[in-house]
């Protein structure tokens, strides 16, 4: 049995370009559809966020038109629910990456807010990036990669092949033209080799131990690949 960490936002809203707070926090099907996968697969989880603040879900993400339908979406609900690690979360800044065996990052617009320039989420992923343990990081997860720094002030993620939420999806998510910045284009500005494929299909990039994912659809394939890293 492994243990793994999900890092997940603290933020209840995020910050748009003219100043207007947008209510958010985690996706639900990409912190719930890995989290079904990896305890399914005997593995234990234990979540952790900044400050160890109880992590607010974006209500949107609870929509029935954004989980293929009604009774699709009640199970969401039901699965959230049942998460109790949620309840509790550990302390980020506490956290010790010898405890676990490989990390995963959900997304949703929250980490755009917090993650983003969280310097203790920067250390924990330059960490995991050097130890070749297991690194999973979905959708908007990719926006806490801008925090962790090498000391000569290089992104240790310059060079990887990875994805992310894309700039078309943002686009027609409807904020791309609200936003301060895009997650696509600040990853592409620390040297990352971003991929991309068909908006809002599953797409997963494995480079060495980081395995991204581009949009919620991809939380899947992720966890799947994840738990193969694992063995």
């Amino acid at each position: 049995m492994a243990k793994i960490l999900f890092v997940m936002t603290g933020a209840d809203h995020w910050t748009l370009a003219d100043g207007t707070k947008h209510p958010t926090g985690f996706w639900a099907e990409e912190a719930v559809a890995p989290y079904r996968a990896f305890t399914g697969a005997g593995h234990e989880i234990v979540i952790a966020t900044p400050g160890g603040v109880v992590p607010t879900v974006d209500r949107g993400s609870l929509a029935p038109e954004v989980n293929g339908g009604q009774e699709a979406a009640d199970a969401i609900v039901a699965e959230l629910a049942a998460m109790t690690a949620l309840k509790k979360p550990a302390k980020l800044e506490e956290v010790e990456l010898a405890d676990y065996d490989a990390v995963f990052y959900p997304g949703g617009h929250g980490p755009m807010e917090d993650l983003a320039v969280n310097a203790d989420s920067g250390r924990l992923l330059t960490a995991a990036l050097d130890s070749g343990k297991p690194l999973g990081v979905v959708c908007h997860g990719p926006a806490a990669l801008l925090a962790a720094t090498r000391p000569d002030g290089t992104s240790p993620f310059a060079g990887y092949r990875l994805t992310g939420f894309t700039n078309v999806e943002e686009t027609q998510a409807g904020f791309a033209d609200k936003a301060k910045w895009l997650l696509q284009d600040r990853l592409v500005e620390i040297g990352a080799d971003f991929q991309e494929s068909d908006a809002w299909a599953p797409y997963v990039v494995v480079d060495r131990n980081l395995i991204t994912g581009q949009n919620p659809a991809s939380s899947v394939p992720l966890a799947a690949e994840l738990l193969k890293a694992l063995g």
